[in-house]
């Protein structure tokens, strides 16, 4: 389970937002749902990522939190010399919530679209 508990210890601060990019950007595409929020690209490229905090919601027992991530796709062709479509990274846009456990910032990651509100 992912844990953010620098974003958890920063609630209630100005810094929480700043925290919480920072600790999301960490994650990567190992940990993110990256690979399914692909619209263009085959896979996701081994490049950082940009976060941008589109809301925040303070529920009973979690923080919500609707993120939208920007990173690089890639389309990938057969790598021969006369590939008229050589492997290029596409700009690539989902969005995913996060649910941080207000009491042990264990944090439950998805799609945005696959969540229901």
């Amino acid at each position: 389970m992912i844990r953010l508990d620098k974003a958890l210890n920063a609630w209630g601060t100005p810094d929480f937002e700043a925290i919480l990019k920072q600790e999301i950007a960490q994650l990567g595409a190992g940990q993110l749902p990256l690979q399914q929020g692909l619209s263009t690209g085959n896979y996701v490229a081994a490049e950082p990522i940009s976060v941008t905090i589109n809301s925040v919601a303070e529920l009973e027992n979690v923080i919500r939190v609707k993120a939208g991530i920007f990173y690089q796709g890639v389309i990938g062709g057969c790598s021969c010399a006369d590939d008229p479509t050589p492997t290029s990274e596409i700009n690539e846009y989902c969005e995913v919530q996060l649910d941080i456990d207000k009491a042990t910032a264990a944090t439950a990651i998805a799609l945005a679209s696959e969540q229901a509100d």
